[in-house]
């Protein structure tokens, strides 16, 4: 796939383009343009799930699923719930932006660091462990204690934490305070588990 990349789009252009962008509401973006692009690219790619493997190893497939990935983000774009519009991005950006990505970054900090490595297709080298609820209510008063559990745990290199239920017994509702302080809450539970396991570093 031979391109002549021009300059990266950068924040300014994108941040005009989400408040530009065609309008539509979640529920169309969700259930009417994601359903007919993928169904569509799907028979275009002749795309067959094989329940018997999990993950593709056929290269010929894996090529047909990553030009359909290229051309789904390319004809839907993707959707601002802010703005409600939808953002769009050509080819060409879209295949500037993976050429930019770093090859390598570092996560947490000291003897608790990791390398991020990009793994390619057959990679012998094994991925990265991350480990957590990710994203899951978890009751406060036992917060702390599962992120500790976590993070003892030998395999695990980084960890996804869980969301706080409450704070000090309330609901974190979107933009109220509550949230701001359950949010406080869940970083210095997750440095604080951390530490007690021994691993201050750990990149969460």
């Amino acid at each position: 796939m031979a391109t002549t990349f021009r300059e990266k789009v950068g924040v300014f252009e994108t941040y005009d383009r989400m408040r530009s962008g065609p309008k539509m509401t979640e529920k169309e973006w969700d259930e009417v343009l994601t359903f007919k692009t993928a169904h569509a690219l799907k028979e275009k790619y002749k795309l067959q799930f094989d329940r018997t493997k999990i993950v593709p190893t056929d290269n010929d497939l894996c090529d047909r699923l990553f030009r359909a990935g290229v051309e789904m983000l390319v004809t839907q774009g993707y959707f601002n719930m802010d703005t409600c519009r939808v953002c769009h991005y050509t080819e060409d950006e879209v295949m500037m932006g993976a050429a930019a990505a770093p090859d390598c970054i570092t996560i947490g900090e000291g003897k608790d660091s990791e390398q991020l490595k990009a793994r390619k297709f057959d990679d012998p080298r094994p991925p990265i462990c991350q480990g957590g609820p990710t994203g899951a209510p978890v009751s406060e008063n036992i917060f702390i204690p599962m992120m500790e559990a976590y993070a003892r745990e030998p395999l695990i290199d980084s960890i996804v934490d869980g969301v706080v239920a409450t704070w000090n017994g309330h609901e974190p509702k979107p933009g109220s305070p509550y949230e701001i302080a359950a949010v406080k809450q869940e970083a210095y539970g997750i440095r604080m588990a951390q530490q007690r396991a021994g691993r201050p570093g750990m990149a969460m």
